[in-house]
């Protein structure tokens, strides 16, 4: 057996001995967001993801609860772990053009994720609303979808201001689980 340097560990080169400038950044890598970055703006537009998720395996489609008129799903690009999305399965851009019973359905399945959540992250509040139209905010602008996104008091840093970065301490497939098994509990 040969010995091993200080900074190498069986075969792993050390950062410090690679090309490049270094920096005091650390790097957050999330390859899961490659999917999105190589579709495009373009292509989220033209297939709608909220009408897709349905058609979906549950796991697939990241659905936790599928209602009569409306569904929660984690959003795939989320503010903090945890973060759900309550939608309507019929194609409409605006919460004034749901129909009564969507409405009911929708604030029904968002008070019943507050509550999962609560159980499940032991979050502290909840930050809770809709984007409607692009120049609101609306990454998915066509299709209505309500944000719940779980707050901790310890929560607040300075790491999403300054290096528009959020750290997710679970994977999406993790909280899914969580989340789908307490939901019927």
């Amino acid at each position: 057996m040969t010995d091993v340097a200080d900074d190498t560990v069986a075969g792993l080169v050390a950062a410090s001995d690679l090309p490049g400038v270094p920096d005091e950044f650390q790097r957050l890598w999330t390859p899961h967001r490659m999917a999105y970055i190589q579709a495009g703006a373009d292509a989220m537009r033209a297939d709608c993801p909220f009408c897709a998720a349905p058609d979906k395996r549950d796991e697939d489609g990241l659905i936790v609860h599928r209602g009569q008129t409306a569904y929660v799903l984690l959003n795939l690009f989320p503010y903090n772990s945890g973060h759900l999305l309550v939608c309507p399965y019929r194609h409409i851009a605006t919460y004034d053009q749901a129909s009564p019973e969507e409405v009911a359905e929708i604030g029904a399945l968002t008070q019943h994720a507050m509550q999962v959540l609560r159980g499940v992250s032991r979050c502290d509040g909840f930050n809770i609303g809709m984007n409607q139209g692009r120049v609101a905010g609306a990454g998915v602008d066509e299709h209505l979808h309500q944000h719940i996104v779980p707050r901790w008091e310890t929560d607040a840093n300075f790491f999403p201001i300054i290096a528009k970065t959020k750290a997710l301490p679970q994977l999406l497939g993790e909280v899914r689980r969580a989340v789908a098994n307490a939901w019927a509990g």
